[in-house]
């Protein structure tokens, strides 16, 4: 096929938003003029002119605006969207990972603040602020029991850099409060999980969504991890949505040499452009396990697709969400933005891996549901029976493999879900933060019986008693809990109640420890890899 384009892929920014969004090329700004057309405003901008001057009752015009203009995007595709100002600045805040504070998680309860975890290098951490810590004043004045919102923490928190906040921290057993004051500054959030060897040659790395700084803390991990002896690598894209395009292609150069065809973007007005391996990565040789599910959407599907295409990796897992349109964003002078759909991507054989919504946004959103009712996540036959693979024309991998587009990523290794893992209430438990709600008010006299996350990961189990008080404590949420799906997640929920509790003493290396020594797609990894 003739190039058109060709560039190598360092050289722009992209983003792919994941499931929602999708994937932004470039930014524009919208001026007033570009809403006149030959010197005659258009239909739409008419029409919304009239409702200012004339409408009988006084409207919100920006909430207006922007449900008429989502209402045209969604005739067009799921991914096309308008965002308001604050959607717009919430989304580039969280996939460049950057925000000016203290550099905490925390959480309410009964009316209360508390610290959950205290993020390393952060002002909070140089303060010596603790885990767990109650906050019950804030610069001097009454902060707890004061009918707290999320809005209100926020507020109270946020701040520019160089500003100082002035915490009241409970202290145990005599209930004194002890006073921080911390002064704010630029706090960077990684978009890499964790990172560690899961054993002496096999490293584990667990990415969440693909950031500004995602590849360099990528790169860092790999070379840490190569210097304590790994060989082989298992890469968890579970749950990851996506987020820029540069940094998904930056991640398949580590794997990939020089030369090597990662992804191809092309529309009806865009050229299909190239992007292309350098000579940069730093892990081109050794054994590789990528982990992708039903979550698994968008930039994750590039760096998967192009690395199965490729035989670089074997993907283990379920089949990846199926979402493979490009957007471009163009900002408004008002600092809201338009997601506009302009191209779609491919992997290295040609597949497009986007579904289909030719049915409606609605059966759109509702195609994961659709998997789950017809039994797509617990047997392989029903992945392979679904009607998108059936009828969809083969492409083959470099070594002659088939694979297939259309519908998202199918796994080399098929690994079922586990209903206990899924069910309704597991969901629920941890929507309403009851397990790390738990481990702040029940668990910390367990904690300190431990003098290490290895001592407490080898050594303590959540017992029948235990568990018995957490349900009763979840119970206090929850007015109504099945009986059949706790005896069915009993031993799951016992694994959170622990690996929450771990997390919230010694952070998210040891949460992630927990919760794989008994995870069966890790496993499968592993051995795969062996």
């Amino acid at each position: 096929m003739k190039q058109t384009a060709a560039i190598i892929f360092r050289s722009v920014v992209l983003l792919i938003a994941g499931v929602a969004i999708g994937l932004l090329i470039n930014s524009n700004r919208f001026s007033e003029d570009d809403y006149i057309a030959g010197g005659t405003s258009n239909k739409l901008d008419r029409v919304m002119q009239l409702v200012k001057k004339k409408y009988v009752d006084s409207i919100n015009v920006d909430s207006v605006e922007g449900v008429t203009i989502n209402n045209l995007l969604q005739k067009l595709d799921p991914h096309s969207v308008y965002l308001h100002k604050q959607q717009a600045q919430t989304l580039a805040d969280k996939l460049q990972g950057n925000f000016d504070g203290i550099g905490v998680e925390s959480q309410l309860l009964r009316d209360t603040l508390f610290i959950t975890q205290v993020l390393p290098g952060s002002p909070a951490a140089r303060a010596g602020l603790p885990n767990g810590a109650r906050v019950v004043q804030v610069n001097g004045e009454s902060f707890a029991g004061t009918h707290l919102t999320e809005d209100r923490v926020n507020e109270a928190f946020g701040g520019k850099t160089d500003t100082d906040i002035t915490l009241g921290i409970v202290q145990w057993p005599d209930k004194s409060i002890k006073t921080y004051r911390i002064k704010r500054s630029h706090i960077s959030v990684s978009s890499l999980d964790v990172a560690y060897l899961t054993t002496p040659e096999i490293g584990y790395i667990k990415i969440s969504k693909f950031g500004t700084a995602t590849d360099i803390d990528f790169r860092a991990a790999l070379e840490k991890l190569k210097a304590a002896g790994m060989k082989k690598l298992v890469l968890d894209l579970r749950g990851n949505g996506g987020g820029y395009l540069n940094t998904a292609t930056a991640l398949a150069d580590e794997f990939l040499p020089k030369g090597k065809l990662i992804v191809y973007t092309q529309g009806l007005h865009e050229p299909r452009t190239d992007y292309f391996a350098t000579d940069s990565g730093v892990f081109e040789q050794g054994k590789l396990a990528v982990l992708i599910d039903e979550h698994s959407a968008s930039a994750s599907e590039i760096l998967a697709g192009a690395l199965q295409d490729l035989d670089r990796a074997v993907i283990i897992g379920r089949r990846s969400f199926g979402k493979g349109l490009v957007q471009e964003q163009f900002e408004f002078e008002d600092g809201s933005a338009l997601n506009l759909t302009v191209a779609r991507y491919f992997t290295p054989s040609g597949r497009s891996i986007q579904k289909s919504y030719k049915a409606g946004t609605e059966n759109y959103r509702n195609e994961l549901t659709d998997r789950l009712q017809k039994g797509e996540l617990y047997t392989a036959e029903n992945n392979l029976d679904d009607s998108v693979f059936n009828t969809s024309v083969p492409y083959h991998t470099t070594s002659g493999k088939k694979v297939y587009g259309g519908g998202g990523i199918m796994p080399d290794i098929f690994v079922p879900e586990d209903a206990a893992l899924n069910c309704m209430l597991v969901h629920e438990l941890a929507r309403n933060a009851l397990f790390s709600g738990y481990a702040i008010d029940r668990m910390q006299a367990v904690l300190k019986n431990y003098s290490s996350a290895t001592d407490f990961a080898q050594n303590y189990a959540v017992s029948e008693d235990e568990f018995t008080r957490f349900i009763i404590y979840a119970s206090g949420a929850l007015r109504e809990m099945d009986s059949h799906e706790i005896a069915q997640s009993k031993n799951y929920i016992k694994l959170l109640l622990k690996a929450h509790a771990a997390r919230f003493k010694w952070g998210n290396e040891v949460y992630y420890r927990i919760l794989n020594q008994s995870d069966t797609t890790v496993a499968k990894a592993v051995e795969a890899l062996r």
